[in-house]
């Protein structure tokens, strides 16, 4: 039913909750690509925030070094991971994560994507918003969203 599973992370072992259900959905044949997902969102020096102290090396070198840590953080997790016949691969964007990530899909043929939803509710829903709901309402796919363990129930 699915041949293309893509799985978003965010480098955090909450949004890893995902893993059984991929594994799952992925050994019970019919799924030929899983591609795991890492966006970076760039970081940009506010205004004067950072005054005299930051360059422009500096920034590029966070930026550089934020890509790098999400590379090493996916080869070393998809290197742990095999299913029969199933191809894994990975990519690291730069960019806003639930564009990014709806981006992705359009150009790349996904037919599902497995998302972990942190589980924030009330305000704090408001105001940091949710990756999981924005991908979500955006993408022209199946969402799997799946619950953070420790999730608090909550309007």
């Amino acid at each position: 039913m699915y041949k293309k599973v893509l799985v978003p992370l965010d480098g955090s072992e909450l949004a890893e909750c995902v893993l059984p259900h991929l594994d799952i959905i992925a050994s019970r044949g019919g799924v030929k690509t899983i591609a795991f997902l890492r966006v970076v969102k760039p970081f940009y020096p506010v205004g004067d925030f950072m005054g005299d102290s930051m360059s422009g090396i500096d920034v590029v070198s966070i930026n550089k070094d934020a890509v790098t840590a999400a590379e090493e953080y996916l080869k070393k997790l998809t290197e742990k991971i095999k299913y029969p016949g199933v191809k894994i691969g990975w990519e690291v964007v730069r960019g806003n994560e639930a564009e990014s990530i709806t981006e992705y899909v359009k150009k790349s043929e996904v037919d599902l994507i497995i998302i972990a939803t942190h589980g924030r509710s009330g305000v704090s829903r408001w105001v940091m918003g949710s990756v999981a709901d924005r991908v979500m309402r955006s993408a022209c796919v199946p969402v799997l969203m799946v619950r953070a363990p420790g999730c608090v129930p909550g309007f």
